[in-house]
Order: C-alpha cells, then structure tokens, then sequence
C-alpha cells in the first residue's frame, strides 16, 4: 500500500472515530488510565497511583532512559552545543536548509509560546508554587530527549532533488525500523498535520485575537460598530474587528509560509531573539526589583514540591495527594510547554546544514533549557515575587481560605504580575504580556506551517505542499474570528497521539543513537575557516 493510500484511510479513521467517540475520547490521551475509577484509585484513595497518565510516565520515562543509556549528554555535551549554535563548525556549503543557528529559533518559535504565558500560571494556579520544581526536572530529562529525536531525524532524513530537506519522526521511524514500522510512520504524519491545524495554527490566532479584541473593547466598549457581536448561526457569533484581526494574522502567516522554509527560517531568526528579548526584560527588571524577595520565592519553590501544605485552611485531602498534584501539574505543563518528545521540533532540525547528524542533536538539547529552565522560570518567579500567586485556587485551598482576592489564573495571572511588578516604572506592565502573546503566538503557527508542511509531503508528495499551506492559511482566518474549545482538545489530543510514534522510535533506535554519540565525540572537532 502506498503512503498516500494508507494516509487517506489514516484520516477517514480518525474522523470516524471522532464522528462516533467525539472529541472527549480523543481527550481520554492525556488522562488514561486515570479515567477509570477501579484504576485510578489504585492501590487506594489516599495513595492514587494509578491516576498518574501514561502519557506523563511515557514521556518522562523514555527521558529518564535515554539520558542514563547516553551518559546524560544535556550535561557533557552542552558546551559543544553552545559553540555549534555559535557558529563555530558551520560549513555554508554542507547538505541541508538553515545553519545551526535558525534551525534552532525556527524550532524555538514553535516551542516557545503560549504555554510560557499562560501554561506556567495555570500550573502555579492549580499546583502551587513547587510545580515549578516539576517543570524543570521536565526540562532536564526532555534535553535528552531533544538531543535523540533531532539526531535521528537528520540522520534519517531525504535530501529532495532541489537540495532541501524532508525529515522528522516518520522518516525515523520507516528508514530506522523499516518498512514494516511504515503504519507507525503514517499514524505519526497524518496526526502532525491535524495537530499542526488545530494546535500550532487555530489556537494561536484565536488567543492572538481574543487579547486584540479584548484590548479594543477596553477602550471602546462592547457596542462599538468593530466590536459588536453579530449572530451568523444560533451557535456563533463573530465581529468586524474579530475578521479584521483574521486577515490580518492570516495574511502575516501567508506572506511567511507560502516562501518556504528558508523564509521561515530568515522571520524566526530575527522574530524569536527579538519576543524574547522583550519578554526577558520586562521578567528581570521585577526579579531586580524584587530581589529582596527572590531567596523567599525559591524556597517556596523547592519546599512546596516535596512539602506542600496539606490540610492548612480545612482542605481536605492528605500530603501524598497534594505532593502528586503538584508534580502532575508540573510535569504536565513542563512537557506541553518545551514538546521534548513529541516529535515535532525534530521536523525543524532536520533542515540543519550539517554532515554530523549528532551536532544538530547538541544544539536541540538548548531548546528545554531556553524554553523552560529560563523564560518559564522567569514567568514563575514574577508570579510568586509578586505574590500574584495568591490569586490562585492552591492559595485559597491550602494557606489562606479567608483570601478575598480575585482568582485568576492562565494569561490573565500573569498579565496582572507583570502589571504589578512594573507599577514602580509605569502602568502598563500588562502590556508586555499582550506583546508577547502576540509575537508567540504568530511564531508559533508560522513554525508549526513547516511541520505539518513536512507530513503532507511524507504522506502525499510535493503536490500536496501548496494546498496545505492555503488551507492552513484559512485554518489561520478560522481561529482568529471562531470560540475553539473542541478544536483545542482535538489538537492537544493529537498532540498526544503523535507522540507515542515517536518514543517507540526513540527507544528502539536508543542503541544506534548510542554508537553514533560515541562516534561523533570521539572525533576532534576543529573550528570551520573558510579557505
């Protein structure tokens, strides 16, 4: 059966499947085994082990294995990281699409985003401060895993008659393990571009216009002719400024996407430095400003994480419980927000100018780091150093039931820490949060075009490439003007599905993965001059 066949009947299924389980059996992914009662509450109640989802012990786990089988390499190896990102080793003339450097931010600008802003409150917002802990050990062993999926997917990659790349989990998975894993490969693909719609493209721009139009109806109300609501369906209601908002980023992404990856690369390059710059400022001058209250804040972080209060405040519920709700908390968004894992970064290192399959594998292993260890960290310490922290449910159910504040939580948390934190310097410290969801937001779904990009010509061909970029252009249009609920839990459901492929990958490769690390740093590396 060819690609293209088995990717037609990939899709027919999953709609059926959708059509007759609906979006909540799609959902099951990130919560199975928990969903079920009898194992959920096992060995009992108070010690529910049984609710912890495979997806979460899926992932950590492979982490924890590959980073014992490869000698933790996000700790030998960052250094060389550091220089290849550099520049240090690039040959302008290897095989390949984008030197170390955009591969990199073409890879961050997917990765980093919305789950920086809004993933880290939630996680603080339900978890407490110590699900921070959680998340950086995420980022620990995810480098590992970072490091694996980029390393294979240039060394499985096809270089295309025109001289560019086509690589990531599937290719892994049909040259790596062979044409009888090629179901696997196709699973993979087909659930990378329904992820790519939903996901990395609708979401984005509904948050994108959702903040614009709540910015304008700030200033000019609800009954303004841009911002009044107007009913198309009894189940939908969208106006002028929402479709003006959906031109706009659609025709923004359109411009980028339809130039290919090299395109891409040259936005990202100069797009991803720049929203964490402004994002990193803003971050540090209230951690400066607070520093006072930085020893305070990490100690919150580390006791919180094994020694969260239990029954403070009449909560009911014991340690154990509270322990396992912060680290799942952590855990989860720690995942959800660096993708170490999930195969989709990979697409975009495989485009790396490299003759060394394992140098763009060290560069991969800065993403969690940047990702996590740095901007998510930067977002949780202004939350707690601001004490916006109180404003959450943890708060109010374990230290202070008599808390009369607001809750908030998601982007709306963090948007009130920062205006909080730079009310001595001006007013409107929210408003860095609006840029910032701005600039990663549209990052993200120009990055996530090049991934879904890449699946539609694994499974349909070069053919297939133009089509997809115009549909997901209207997906782009779709998301700024539509309410996504379901489509959001399709998408993160995808983004689950696509996963499984790819550490059964990992894992089965883990040992050629091993003899090419050996290898590669056995040789000595000398500095690229141009002669």
């Amino acid at each position: 059966m060819t690609k293209k066949k088995a990717g037609l009947i990939s899709f027919l299924i999953i709609i059926l499947v959708l059509v007759i389980g609906g979006v909540s059996f799609f959902d099951t992914v990130w919560t199975f085994p928990g969903n079920f009662d009898f194992i959920a509450n096992f060995p009992s109640s108070d010690s529910p082990i049984g609710s912890i989802p495979f997806m979460v012990i899926a992932l950590l786990g492979t982490g924890v294995f590959v980073t014992l089988k490869l000698g933790f390499p996000q700790i030998r190896h960052l250094w060389h990281g550091l220089k290849v990102t550099r520049g240090v080793y690039d040959n302008p003339d290897d095989e390949g699409d984008l030197n170390h450097f955009r591969a990199l931010t073409t890879a961050l600008s997917a990765t980093v985003g919305i789950g920086n802003i809004a993933g880290v409150a939630t996680a603080l917002y339900y978890g407490g401060p110590g699900a921070l802990f959680w998340m950086w050990v995420t980022a620990f062993f995810g480098t590992s895993l970072k490091y694996a999926e980029a390393s294979l997917s240039v060394k499985y990659r096809d270089i295309l008659p025109d001289g560019s790349t086509a690589g990531g989990p599937m290719y892994n998975i049909e040259k790596g393990l062979g044409q009888n894993w090629r179901w696997l490969a196709v699973a993979f693909a087909s659930f990378a571009i329904i992820c790519s719609f939903a996901t990395g493209n609708a979401i984005q721009s509904f948050t994108v216009s959702d903040q614009i139009y709540s910015e304008v109806t700030a200033v000019v109300g609800f009954q303004h002719p841009l911002t009044i609501k107007h009913a198309i369906f009894s189940w939908f209601e969208v106006s002028a400024q929402q479709v003006i908002n959906g031109i706009f980023l659609a025709a923004t992404v359109a411009l980028v996407i339809i130039g290919g990856i090299k395109r891409i690369g040259n936005v990202t390059g100069y797009l991803a430095p720049f929203m964490a710059l402004i994002y990193f400022v803003g971050a540090m001058l209230i951690i400066v400003a607070n520093y006072q209250r930085l020893g305070e804040s990490f100690q919150l972080i580390f006791s919180m994480a094994f020694n969260p209060p239990a029954e403070i405040a009449g909560a009911a519920g014991g340690t154990f419980l509270v322990i396992l709700n912060t680290m799942m908390w952590g855990i989860k968004r720690g995942l959800y927000s660096n993708e170490a894992g999930q195969g989709s970064a990979a697409i975009a290192h495989s485009t790396a100018k490299t003759t060394y399959s394992v140098r763009e594998g060290t560069v991969a292993m800065l993403e969690p780091f940047i990702d996590t260890i740095i901007i998510c960290t930067l977002t949780g310490l202004v939350i707690i150093s601001t004490d916006a922290w109180h404003h959450t449910q943890f708060y109010v159910s374990r230290i202070d039931a008599g808390f009369t504040g607001t809750l908030m939580n998601s982007s709306i948390l963090t948007s009130y820490a920062f205006k909080q934190g730079l009310s001595w310097l001006f007013p409107y410290g929210d408003k860095i949060v609006t840029i910032s969801v701005l600039l990663f937001a549209v990052s993200t779904a120009i990055s996530w075009s090049f991934y879904g990009d890449r699946a539609a010509h694994y499974l349909f061909g070069q053919k297939a490439i133009l089509p997809y970029k115009w549909i997901y252009v209207i997906f782009v249009f779709i998301g700024a003007i539509a309410e996504l609920e379901a489509v959001w839990a399709f998408g993160d459901a995808a983004l689950g599905f696509m996963t499984f492929p790819n550490l059964i990958a990992i894992i089965m490769l883990s040992t050629v993965l091993k003899k090419m690390t050996n290898t590669y740093f056995s040789i000595k590396h000398e500095p690229f001059i141009k002669k």
